[in-house]
């Protein structure tokens, strides 16, 4: 069952390359930046992320990014999913779940949180995520 939003975010990619392919598929590399409120504050995370293609066109993607608050909170993430293109110029739209860490103590809930996230990236890289609880 989804509980409380953690938060919400818009940002821009901020790179991508290609990886070395896995099992013949082909597997890319797309870094992110975004401002986000997490649990209620002004955030800016960033985050890496690879996704490979899947014989049957869908994305297994895996990442990691850190959050860092306007009072000086900090956290990790990490996380997968499953994504899909959603139209040309690469745009996707992923669907999964996060896992945090943070020693900062306006986040010492999402050490014990999963989260389950929606996230969108149009052709031109704007990005636009969003995360709630998983209770």
């Amino acid at each position: 069952m989804l509980g409380e939003k953690i938060g919400e975010g818009r940002g821009q990619t901020t790179g991508q390359r290609v990886l070395p392919s896995e099992n013949g598929m082909p597997q890319v590399e797309t870094s992110f930046q975004s401002m986000d409120v997490v649990l209620g504050v002004e955030t800016a995370n960033m985050g890496t992320y690879h996704a490979v293609a899947r014989p049957d066109g869908t994305l297994f993607g895996q990442g990691q990014g850190v959050l860092m608050g306007k009072n000086g909170e900090m956290a990790s993430w990490t996380g997968h999913g499953i994504g899909r293109f959603t139209g040309p110029g690469g745009a996707v739209s992923f669907r999964g779940a996060l896992y945090y860490q943070s020693a900062s103590p306006a986040w010492a809930r999402l050490n014990g949180a999963v989260g389950v996230y929606e996230y969108e990236s149009d052709a031109q890289g704007k990005t636009h995520a969003q995360y709630w609880e998983w209770k």
